[in-house]
């Protein structure tokens, strides 16, 4: 109850603007590294085969704090409905001034019909299976929010042999390239 409590104080914070961001660059690769690392007892757990496709580092712009929470809700959700080959894989590209950030597991597909929706605050595609496990819903509008207030994309896609998320960050090289209007309440 707790957890949840926190989630949504975070996502109320986020939403409303209430939360100051700080802007930092920093390696998405070398932050992703230790979230994985620190994790390495779940993938254990499940018996999931990770990889990790990033091998130099990748500066970006960013709420270090804020990221950090959007790739460990991807990461959650990720092992909470891995099934079949139980490979999990994250990825870092760069394309133009732009990080892509992915997270895929091998499973069921989420619903054509439920893509829009997942987004959404307590929406869950498959309600008995979250109970297992506990999820509450909060966790994809909290990446949803953050990704917004970041000015970022984020999104979902539905590949044959499982799901895949990802999000943007801002990869320019200088500062004068990013708005840093966003470093205020």
């Amino acid at each position: 109850m707790n957890v949840l409590v926190k989630k949504l104080l975070d996502l109320n914070q986020i939403e409303f603007g209430n939360e100051t961001i700080q802007m930092e660059h920093f390696d998405i690769v070398a932050t992703i590294g230790n979230i994985l690392s620190n994790a390495e007892i779940l993938f254990k757990q499940k018996d999931v085969t990770l990889k990790f496709n990033a091998s130099h580092p990748v500066y970006v712009w960013g709420d270090v704090y804020m990221v950090e929470e959007v790739f460990t809700n991807y990461m959650s959700n990720a092992l909470n409905h891995i099934s079949g080959d139980h490979i999990m894989e994250v990825s870092v590209r760069i394309d133009n001034d732009l990080a892509y950030i992915s997270v895929f597991n091998t499973g069921s597909q989420i619903p054509e019909q439920e893509l829009d929706q997942i987004w959404t605050k307590f929406y869950k595609v498959d309600k008995a299976r979250t109970r297992e496990y506990g999820g509450s819903g909060v966790g994809l509008s909290i990446v949803k929010a953050t990704m917004e207030r970041l000015g970022q994309s984020y999104g979902v896609l539905n590949r044959d042999n499982g799901v895949e998320f990802w999000f943007t960050l801002d990869a320019s090289s200088g500062i004068n390239d990013i708005d840093l209007s966003k470093q205020v309440k």
